[in-house]
């Protein structure tokens, strides 16, 4: 397959490029679809060829033992992030935002503090508050462009009502890999404030060269008893409306209350997101990845060179993800202007910085999965939008 084949979305009902002219009043006839994080390529044939044999035999029932399919998972972390899964240890949810709200429910209570490093993913604050629980915000230094985290800071926030915190581990939208410090630093501060540990670790596969990501499960045992992991084939392999998710649990008290939540509201997998899975967590899975990677990277100098030439604007390095944070700040423009630009000028559509919570106010995050040509349109529909600054 190619990356650059353009592929039609509109009429599909894709939130992506359906939704952006209701939304963001990008219009739909010539704008660039850049804010939900799905990509516009197909996946690996591998997946096709599951979803083939599924309407071949034309009989869509419910799946039986998963036993081939927590295989595959722990086939993929193991041979790519040399993490060894017990397969006991695997529950599939009904994607990763069900899987945050299905952690949330198990191990807090109403009015108890669930603590996020912010910015950050949207949808972790706003499931926090509809299960009346309280978000408190421990907001990443954005030291020259690059996140870090603020240790003392955030203890001194700290009141004794929280009860979780959630990693976004590659970070979205800042795109940092976390180094083993970093992360041995979170793993410290749970511990500190008898925290649950929730990793959400969906971006694990898709991190450039020269980085290296590192499972929270491999960073410190003594942390076994109240770590929960959170994977899926979704984000990797753009099969994201499969809606399934992988939270895998090590210690064996966690994974009983977690047992008892998913017993209580009857939740079960989707079958083709299982059939999807175990396709692509295979060896044609990875020689497709290590070539998505690969053009990403090359999207990435993209869209960075065209923001790096325009004054007062910065994207952050990316380490990970296909999710471009773009600092606006320098431009001296109120959000509403420089927003205004993109989505009205450049007719691209954006997810906006406040979303993400404290310190997203100045940034848009720009969705990179797409063919070349249309990351290289959209540099070109920045650059004039912004002309009045070079």
């Amino acid at each position: 397959m190619s990356f650059d084949e353009i592929i039609n979305r509109h009429g599909t009902h894709s939130v992506k490029w359906d939704m952006m002219e209701k939304i963001y009043g990008v219009p739909q006839d010539d704008g660039i679809a850049m804010w939900v994080a799905d990509m516009d390529f197909r996946p690996p044939q591998c997946v096709a060829d599951a979803i083939g044999r599924m309407h071949d035999h034309g009989i869509y029932g419910y799946y039986g033992d998963e036993t081939p399919y927590k295989e595959a998972i722990c086939w993929w972390m193991e041979n790519r992030h040399g993490w060894t899964v017990d397969p006991s240890a695997i529950f599939t949810t009904h994607g990763l935002v069900n899987g945050t709200g299905m952690c949330v429910d198990a191990y807090t209570q109403p009015g108890d503090g669930v603590v996020l490093f912010t910015p950050v993913y949207h949808a972790f604050a706003r499931v926090i508050s509809a299960a009346g629980r309280q978000v408190v915000e421990c907001q990443l230094v954005n030291n020259d462009g690059r996140y870090e985290m603020d240790f003392d800071a955030y203890d001194a926030r700290m009141t004794g009502n929280e009860k979780m915190v959630i990693l976004c581990s590659p970070h979205n939208p800042g795109g940092r890999v976390w180094s083993r410090d970093e992360l041995q630093g979170v793993a410290d501060f749970a511990k500190r404030h008898d925290l649950i540990l929730v990793s959400d670790e969906i971006h694990h596969d898709l991190v450039f060269p020269g980085n290296t990501h590192i499972p929270m499960t491999n960073i410190d045992p003594s942390i076994m008893d109240r770590l929960v992991m959170m994977t899926a084939t979704t984000k990797t392999f753009n099969i994201a409306g499969s809606h399934s998710g992988n939270v895998i649990i090590p210690d064996e008290a966690l994974r009983a209350k977690f047992a008892a939540r998913m017993a209580a509201i009857g939740l079960s997998p989707n079958s083709f997101g299982l059939f999807m899975a175990e396709a692509a967590y295979s060896p044609e899975g990875a020689a497709w990845v290590d070539s998505l990677v690969d053009y990403l990277d090359g999207n990435r100098k993209v869209l960075d060179d065209a923001i790096a030439n325009i004054p007062g604007l910065k994207s952050m390095p990316l380490e990970a993800t296909y999710l471009s944070w773009v600092d606006f700040s320098g431009t001296g423009m109120i959000r509403e202007e420089f927003t205004r630009r993109v989505e009205q000028g450049a007719r691209i559509a954006v997810n906006h910085g406040p979303t993400f919570g404290t310190g997203g106010e100045s940034f848009l995050r720009f969705n990179i999965a797409t063919p070349r040509a249309l990351v290289e349109k959209a540099a070109a529909r920045l650059a004039d939008a912004f002309s009045d600054l070079q």
